[in-house]
């Protein structure tokens, strides 16, 4: 479904700030995977995401979605079929319009429709409601309500809500819940595994927690300097504990693991 071949990417080549962001990465993911990553900062993990999303382009290799090359696709282009969330909680909303306002451009964004008249319908609206329902945050009574006014559980539910309400063929989460309090973050991860098993989506999720990582989805991935150094699944993947999981990166990284938010996640 995704296929990712030898990706490179170095920042501000040739001067002392050179950074190699992405290291000659290469992945192949299977329709209905759902991957979790994790790394230290730096190494690399969201600068994938933006590559994968298209936010800048690519030094070298291949980018492909359901065997289509979008290596050279724009970022707008790639966003019909690519959902995707950050770590604030205020990102990927409009506060000054409605929920329902929010829901709308989301929809026609990702929908077929192609007119540039195209209109919400009953129906439309209907459909919204029903899918706010199932976050059980009262909101689909709340439909003309500013979305500047929500918390930021809401606001990151409502996000996920935006990225899912016309499934997509890939959802990137980017930490989404490392900005919230512990009930929320529990809440949005809970309504993020019935909305990718419902739907079947491909899903890559960046996280520091690494008892999450290892719970969530069927695949693991750890990433380091920019390379994947470690992609675990099934058997392999099943009771690892944390310890056996930082001990495995010590030696495929041949580092020690050195972010705390890591180190300390249970």
């Amino acid at each position: 479904m995704l296929v990712i071949e030898d990706l490179k990417k170095v920042f501000n080549p040739g001067t002392v700030n050179e950074k190699t962001a992405l290291n000659g990465i290469s992945l192949h993911v299977q329709k209905g995977d759902f991957i979790t990553l994790l790394g230290s900062n730096g190494a690399g993990k969201s600068t994938l995401f933006n590559a994968i999303a298209g936010t800048f382009a690519i030094d070298t290799g291949r980018i492909l979605i359901d065997g289509q090359n979008v290596t050279f696709t724009p970022e707008y282009k790639r966003s019909k079929y690519i959902g995707r969330l950050f770590q604030d909680p205020l990102k990927g909303t409009a506060p000054s319009m409605t929920i329902e306002e929010n829901l709308a451009l989301a929809f026609l964004r990702a929908s077929s429709r192609t007119d540039t008249f195209s209109r919400i319908s009953k129906q439309d609206r209907e459909r919204f409601r029903d899918a706010l329902k199932q976050l059980d945050m009262g909101l689909e009574d709340r439909m003309k309500t500013p979305v500047g006014t929500l918390s930021g559980g809401q606001r990151q539910a409502l996000t996920l809500l935006m990225a899912t309400i016309v499934p997509p063929k890939l959802l990137l989460l980017d930490e989404h819940t490392a900005a919230l309090d512990p009930a929320a973050a529990e809440k949005i991860l809970r309504l993020t595994n019935e909305i990718v098993a419902k739907n079947n989506t491909t899903c890559l999720m960046i996280t520091h927690n690494m008892h999450q990582a290892m719970r969530t989805g069927n695949r693991t991935l750890m990433m380091s300097d920019g390379r994947v150094v470690l992609d675990l699944k099934g058997k392999e993947r099943e009771g690892l504990t944390t310890a056996q999981l930082l001990d495995m990166f010590k030696e495929s990284a041949k580092k020690e693991m050195d972010d705390e938010r890591i180190l300390l996640s249970e």
